[in-house]
């Protein structure tokens, strides 16, 4: 029973270091030995580009949003990437033209249109959005405003959660990421960004495995070349979630099998310094292993039942936690979905791997 013993005590370890403990040593070591990032206010020439694949619904309220920011008109360009959009999403772009240029790609999957579009541009900075967000007026400002520091390479602003109506719809959980993601900027890199919101230097773009998503890739990619990646908290994106836990678990699966990919196939762990290191383990990889740890916990616990009474209670634990999540709980629910479809998601990219196109999620174009 020791060793059973040693793989149910490590599955509790490595849960709770990646849900509690490395939140609270990140935030720590950022209050005490975080870097700043040299600010100031700047209008270089910055091409925005929205990758799209049929978005007829949202485009037009989109790119309206876009040329109502707060930013010189002869230094903004706006590029729509349609990744061969069959439906209007060509038509309406095209109408905004000349202030708008539509770039059209094979259908390929976002990053490829990505990649298509930065390939057209020669701007100092490209910044990425999708076609359901909108930007707060101040938002590009605020976001180019961090490359006057020459270390950074790649910044990230905050997205806001927000029902149709224009009600706040972040959870627990999402300001809980939020805030770890900013704590990680602080102390020295971001792992993960935000899609709706990012910028680059277009001398620092990278053109990743169209199957990898922008925003777990380019942070560590960033990093390895010797570059940093921030958090900017008041660039605010808006976006409207989806609307049941469901339909979040659904999306989440399509998600997290990008995810595996880029854990197992990406390199992240390489050339990386020492602090970052740790962030990148803790924080992606035994997050995305978090399923399989619970399963691991939860077989190895039941083996033990007979070894004392600790391991009735840290059983009772998990079993209220299911129940919880059985009976609606909102915290226990929602965590328990996302958590089963980091193993969904696994068993889907072994199986099949992951395509490099997508779909929109459901009830996010309203």
């Amino acid at each position: 029973m020791l060793a059973v013993k040693f793989v149910f005590w490590g599955a509790l370890a490595g849960l709770a270091w990646t849900h509690a403990g490395y939140p609270l040593a990140v935030a720590a070591a950022a209050r005490l030995r975080g870097r700043s990032v040299r600010r100031a206010d700047r209008t270089p020439r910055v091409s925005v580009i929205v990758a799209a694949h049929d978005e007829e619904d949202v485009i037009g309220r989109r790119l309206e949003n876009l040329l109502a920011l707060d930013y010189p008109t002869e230094s903004l360009e706006i590029v729509v990437a349609s990744d061969a959009s069959t439906d209007r999403t060509d038509e309406i772009a095209a109408s905004f033209a000349p202030r708008v240029r539509l770039v059209r790609a094979p259908r390929a999957g976002k990053v490829a249109a990505q990649n298509v579009a930065v390939r057209e541009t020669d701007a100092e900075i490209v910044a990425f959005s999708d076609a359901n967000a909108a930007w707060a007026p101040d938002a590009l400002r605020k976001l180019v405003r961090n490359f006057a520091d020459p270390d950074v390479a790649y910044v990230f602003g905050r997205l806001n959660l927000r029902d149709a109506s224009g009600g706040n719809r972040e959870g627990l959980y999402w300001r809980y990421e939020t805030w770890l993601r900013g704590q990680e900027s602080l102390l020295h890199s971001t792992t993960g960004g935000y899609g709706s919101i990012y910028a680059l230097r277009r001398s620092d773009y990278v053109e990743v495995d169209p199957r990898f998503g922008h925003d777990l890739a380019l942070p560590y990619v960033m990093v390895q070349r010797g570059r940093r990646a921030v958090y900017e908290p008041d660039a605010h994106a808006f976006e409207t979630p989806t609307p049941t836990n469901e339909a979040e678990y659904r999306r989440k699966v399509r998600m997290f099998e990008h995810c595996w990919l880029i854990t197992l196939r990406g390199r992240m762990l390489r050339g990386l310094p020492p602090v970052y290191w740790i962030g990148i383990v803790s924080h992606r990889h035994l997050r995305y292993a978090s399923g399989l740890l619970h399963v691991v916990a939860l077989v190895t616990n039941v083996a033990l039942l007979g070894e004392g009474w600790v391991y009735v209670v840290t059983l009772a634990g998990q079993v209220a936690l299911l129940a919880a999540a059985a009976l609606g709980v909102g915290v226990a629910r929602y965590y328990v979905l996302v958590t089963w479809a980091t193993v969904v998601a696994l068993w889907n990219y072994l199986r099949r791997g992951v395509p490099a196109t997508w779909e929109p999620a459901e009830g996010t174009r309203v």
